[in-house]
């Protein structure tokens, strides 16, 4: 009984960890995807940190395509030299956002504007990144985890990352529990039938 019993609490803290995990992902993918749609002129952010899948190597090693990496927010006056920032393309017409490194801080006329370049590039980005087109800093990053976020957006992932587990989870859960109830009963069983020969006993030694 007592093997059971810690198995039973090994799997429950397994399945809680799971859950744990796997529910938080779901949540921060649905709020992304619902605020890209609701401000698609915003890259969207979750509680001012700024998630951002890396699509290619131009800031390798320090970068690799497919990583997660978060940014958050920061003035452009205080962006310095060699920081790797987040940003608008302004030579994108569709609103690409790019992770460089800051080369030079331009201050023309109050005009705050920032020469950037790809670690992996042999030369500068071709135009200035104005202080507008800024969304924020490069903090951390999760290796490999912007592959999997990706993933995860598509119908396959939702359902095979997410939706799949937590079927498996409640339904491993559901049984566990009718197990422990049904071993519940035997003990319970068990226990009056040893009573009832325990009274038994007795009654005999009177007579």
């Amino acid at each position: 009984m007592k093997k059971t019993t810690m198995k039973h609490k090994f799997l429950t803290v397994i399945g809680t960890a799971l859950c744990v995990l796997l529910i938080p992902i779901l949540l921060i993918n649905i709020t992304l995807i619902i605020k890209s749609y609701t401000n698609p002129e915003e890259v969207p952010s979750v509680g001012g940190f700024v998630p951002m899948i890396v699509l290619t190597d131009s800031m390798y090693p320090q970068i690799h395509s497919g990583d997660l990496i978060v940014g958050k927010t920061i003035k452009a006056e205080d962006v310095k030299v060699e920081d790797v920032i987040i940003f608008f393309d302004p030579q994108s017409k569709d609103d690409a956002v790019v992770t460089h490194r800051v080369m030079e801080v331009k201050n023309e006329n109050g005009k705050i504007s920032f020469v950037t370049k790809g670690d992996a590039n042999n030369a500068n980005d071709d135009m200035a990144v104005p202080a507008k087109n800024l969304v924020g800093i490069y903090d951390w990053r999760i290796p490999g985890a912007g592959n999997i976020a990706m993933f995860m957006q598509t119908t396959q992932g939702l359902i095979l990352c997410v939706i799949c587990p937590l079927i498996l989870l409640v339904g491993y859960d559901l049984l566990r529990r009718r197990k422990y109830e049904k071993e519940k009963r035997k003990d319970t069983e068990a226990l009056k039938a040893e009573l009832e020969a325990l009274k038994a006993q007795n009654l005999k030694k009177k007579k």
